[in-house]
């Protein structure tokens, strides 16, 4: 008997004799694990698309949007239509790594620091590759571009990937624009040919290609939908007569690239005769970034399930999103949909249940093994989830929260909606109900004080053989100011926070700083005004830069201090000193001649 189907077997008839499945079935399972062989084991590939909400399916009600394999997918597999995310790009990732809300592993936000995933969180991928199989990730990341916080650091033992939360942000390698882009092989930057969708997709069939004699854990963490909505010009001309805006037509068309590779990896898996002892799951970060616009004349563009909230929001816009699995060696039933309360962070109990792997977490859980709901379908216990946005420094209690079971949200604490009969949340019923708004008040006070003592902020490993030379990017600065989180920001020099990057010095020693305006990788003077790349149908415009002129620099740990004039024409200033090994806050700016005060947008920390 198959591990997986076994499973199946004891789920159910413990429930039936409320006793353990290995109270019940020990001589069985004996039986089975001596019998296990690598063929028995499924294998996993999560994708995960950015930006796509709920309604951005054609199979979700969009008249507009063309998905005709995952319409086709759906029907072959198990739907989850209560399932959730985060509601921005790396509380969702870290929560489908590790089980756990962002909250409490330094993944509330998307910049500032403030979206590195803790050193002592164990990753899915970790679990797997513990558990006998092969790993993999291409995409995008956004949980940590610094040792030891990359995913070739976390478990995934190939990589291939971009920097900080996508294409053009301020890690991103230097002018990539989604086409013909550099990205990062395991942390060595790799130039490729085609688009990025493309690209990683067809990494995916060339990894299956040559892995698929093993059990393989894959994840494709997708960078498209998400700006710069940059896309072949062939998928946006598809909704050239749609009653769309020019970015809606561009977001569509990025998902309907989406699709069409999608379709090609299924058809692949079935052709290698694969499909069907494969765990495949299709599913999104947050809620729609471009899938509805109110125009100023007050008409509405494009559709959102008619769902309250977009990508950001603490209603379900911003964090229902779509969710297929397929596993047709698993029994999973096919075109059956479930409303059962599911959520990203369940994937790590629940999957590492249906492929047989061994987990036991050492840290508290938000998720939940789920695997009955999937495999059986069945009702779940009741339970509570909590969302929000934070969005800031710290995690502030109450801020944007949702408290979630299958049938009710109370949002901020105050307002109530049952979503069975107001899926739009339009009708708080709050007063009529003030017996569910305390027991969810009451789950949220209990989950909110187990939180907190988990939250810290995680620091950058200094000096550390490993990874030496450092580069440190204003993304991860630690500031309550406006941060250039994307490299038209950088080109336009108009932010200068005042912040800090949490470090580590691992060793006592001589370090050598260098400061840049502009990335190593793009030959640009400090002082010089980035060129142009004009705006063409597919790609959007990067603005020519702003020149700034700089006249000294300065780098500052702790009690000391570091400072040096600025040569003309150099890309960098350097400034060396001598350092204890110790948590710092450090500090690194360069001055104009009237005193102004601007940060250092990358740098390069070297222990010499």
């Amino acid at each position: 008997m198959k591990r997986n189907l076994f499973i199946k077997f004891c789920l159910i008839a413990g429930l039936m004799a409320n006793v353990s499945c290995g109270q019940q079935k020990k001589a069985e399972t004996e039986k089975a694990t001596t019998l296990e062989t690598d063929d028995d084991k499924p294998n996993v590939i999560i994708v995960f698309t950015d930006d796509q909400g709920y309604g951005d399916l054609a199979s979700h009600g969009n008249e507009y949007i063309k998905t005709p394999n995952l319409t086709s997918f759906g029907k072959e597999s198990l739907e989850l239509t209560n399932f959730h995310v985060g509601t921005t790009c790396a509380p969702s990732r870290a929560g489908l790594m590790t089980g756990r809300n962002g909250n409490r592993n330094n993944a509330w936000h998307t910049i500032g620091g403030c979206s590195i995933l803790l050193e002592d969180e164990k990753t899915i991928a970790q679990v797997f590759e513990e558990g006998g199989y092969k790993t993999a990730m291409f995409g995008k990341w956004h949980l940590g571009d610094n040792y030891p916080y990359r995913p070739f650091d976390r478990g995934f033992q190939e990589t291939l990937y971009n920097g900080g939360g996508g294409v053009q942000q301020t890690p991103d390698y230097w002018n990539n624009t989604y086409f013909d882009d550099t990205y990062f092989r395991n942390g060595e930057p790799e130039k490729v040919s085609g688009y990025a969708t493309d690209v990683w997709f067809d990494e995916a069939i060339k990894y299956v290609q040559r892995t698929k004699e093993e059990p393989f854990f894959l994840y494709l963490p997708l960078n498209a939908a998400h700006s710069p909505f940059n896309v072949p010009e062939e998928y946006a001309k598809m909704y050239e007569d749609a009653p769309l805006t020019d970015v809606q037509k561009r977001f569509y068309g990025m998902i309907t690239n989406i699709d069409e590779n999608f379709g090609k990896l299924i058809s692949f898996l079935k052709d290698e005769k694969l499909f069907d002892n494969t765990i495949i799951i299709f599913t999104t970060d947050n809620g729609t970034a471009a899938g509805i616009k109110k125009n100023k004349d007050g008409s509405i563009s494009g559709y959102n399930a008619g769902l309250r909230g977009t990508k950001g929001s603490h209603y379900d816009g911003g964090h229902k999103v779509p969710f297929f699995i397929s596993w047709p060696d698993g029994d999973i039933k096919k075109g059956v949909v479930s409303n059962e309360l599911v959520a990203n962070v369940d994937l790590l109990p629940t999957l590492t249940k249906m492929a047989g792997v061994p987990f036991s977490s050492e840290k508290p859980l938000d998720g939940a093994d789920m695997t009955s709901v999937i495999l059986e379908q069945s009702k779940s216990e009741e339970r509570m989830l909590v969302i929000d946005t934070q969005r800031d420094q710290w995690p502030i209690k109450g801020k944007n929260s949702c408290v979630m079971n299958t049938e009710w949200r109370l949002i901020d604490g105050t307002e109530l909606y049952n979503i069975i009969d107001d899926p739009g949340q339009k009708n708080d019923i709050a007063s009529q109900h003030p017996e569910i708004v305390q027991k969810m008040q009451a789950f949220y006070d209990q989950w909110w004080t187990s939180i907190e003592p988990e939250m810290k902020y995680a620091e950058i490993p200094l000096g550390n053989p490993k990874a030496n030379p450092v580069m440190i990017t204003v993304h991860d600065m630690h500031t309550n100011d406006n941060i250039p989180w994307n490299q038209v920001l950088i080109r336009k020099g108009e932010f200068g926070p005042n912040g800090f990057y949490s470090v580590n010095i691992v060793e006592d020693g001589n370090y050598q700083f260098k400061l840049y305006r502009y990335p190593p990788e793009s030959d640009l003077s400090l002082n010089a005004a980035a060129d142009e790349i004009a705006r063409s149908f597919s790609v959007d415009e990067l603005p020519v830069g702003r020149s700034l002129v700089f006249k000294t620099a300065e780098v500052k740990l702790g009690d000391t201090l570091l400072k040096e004039n600025i040569e003309e024409n150099k890309s960098y200033v350097s400034l060396d000193g001598k350092l204890n090994k110790g948590s710092y806050e450090l500090h690194s700016d360069f001055f104009t001649n009237d005193g102004v005060k601007f940060p250092a947008y990358y740098i390069e920390i070297e222990k010499k």
